[in-house]
């Protein structure tokens, strides 16, 4: 098999999400509200938690990664999305897909891996309380936040070369609003389906290493919490794991309907489907995080009423 890029194609042309004349504006506002929130959560969340001394802890420091994870998992989709409602054909050259594939899987994959790392937190401060502090030391968690973004960038690569050296011969129309590995592969005449089966066994890994250690983290977590005689003990050890399990439900629930579902050739549902990971999920982690959480309620309303004091002052 020939290595390299020898595509005789120099630039796709990506189909967008729909193409009823009728939903192209009304869609580019809504996707446009959806980013405008996203980044304006994350980037509140990341910014309360570096100003909050008592957001200073390592389960925090985890949440400030995975909003900034967030935050440039929308900005790789979202602003190409939002071409391909205002004009009528949204080119993408070679290279600017690959990137853009590329850093699809990263943030893909850091999410996945960064919620792992954060239910093993929540792990060690309900099982083992008495250590938490020397299990989740600054270097322990610098480590693991390292960890994450160093698997990221190997299946990024992983993905990335293997597309990248396909040939691309026919068609330049990608049946997506985005680069993404399947998409591409359709379009592909040079597929080498023993690879391919191998790409998708490590996008495989990925989802289930990371669901299994969440399952056994929380099973353990469960075990722990049963244990506790008091109702209002059990109570506030839970209330310290509902924002990571609601983002975790939320998650790898889109995750394995997109790529684990029975095959259809309904290619719109494919694309409604995946919107769904790709833009909403960005979305909504700050504000599960800002609603369901205590501390970060706490911190900005200290945050709000002290902006409001200087002001009055």
């Amino acid at each position: 098999m020939e290595t390299g890029n020898h595509s005789l194609v120099t630039e796709f042309i990506l189909e967008g999400l729909t193409d009823q004349p009728g939903l192209q504006l009304p869609l580019f506002f809504l996707f446009l509200l959806i980013y405008m929130v996203c980044m304006v959560g994350n980037l509140g969340l990341i910014f309360l938690i570096r100003i909050s001394s008592q957001l200073h802890t390592p389960m925090y420091y985890f949440l400030s990664n995975l909003s900034f994870i967030d935050l440039c998992y929308s900005t790789v989709i979202i602003p190409k999305l939002l071409v391909n409602f205002v004009s009528e054909k949204n080119f993408t050259s070679f290279p600017e897909c690959m990137a853009q594939l590329f850093f699809f899987c990263f943030f893909g994959i850091d999410d996945s891996y960064m919620l792992t790392a954060m239910a093993y937190d929540r792990y060690v401060a309900i099982c083992n309380p008495l250590l938490y502090n020397v299990t989740m030391s600054h270097r322990i968690c610098f480590l693991l936040v390292t960890s994450v973004y160093t698997v990221g960038v190997f299946g990024a690569l992983v993905h990335t070369s293997y597309i990248s050296s396909r040939f691309f011969c026919g068609t330049n129309i990608i049946h997506h609003y985005f680069c993404d590995i399947l998409p591409l592969l359709d379009i592909s005449c040079s597929r080498d389906y023993t690879k391919e089966l191998l790409v998708m066994i490590l996008v495989g890994f990925n989802v289930f290493a990371c669901a299994l250690a969440i399952f056994i983290s929380y099973a353990f977590i469960l075990s722990s919490i049963l244990c506790i005689r008091s109702a209002e003990g059990r109570s506030k050890a839970f209330s310290t794991c509902s924002s990571h399990l609601a983002a975790v439900g939320v998650f790898y629930g889109s995750i394995i309907f997109m790529y684990f579902k029975p095959p259809t050739s309904d290619i719109t549902q494919e694309k409604v489907a995946s919107v769904f990971y790709t833009t909403v999920i960005p979305m909504l982690n700050p504000l599960i995080y800002s609603l369901r959480n205590k501390d970060v309620k706490e911190s900005l309303k200290k945050v709000l009423n002290g902006g409001l004091l200087s002001r009055s002052a």
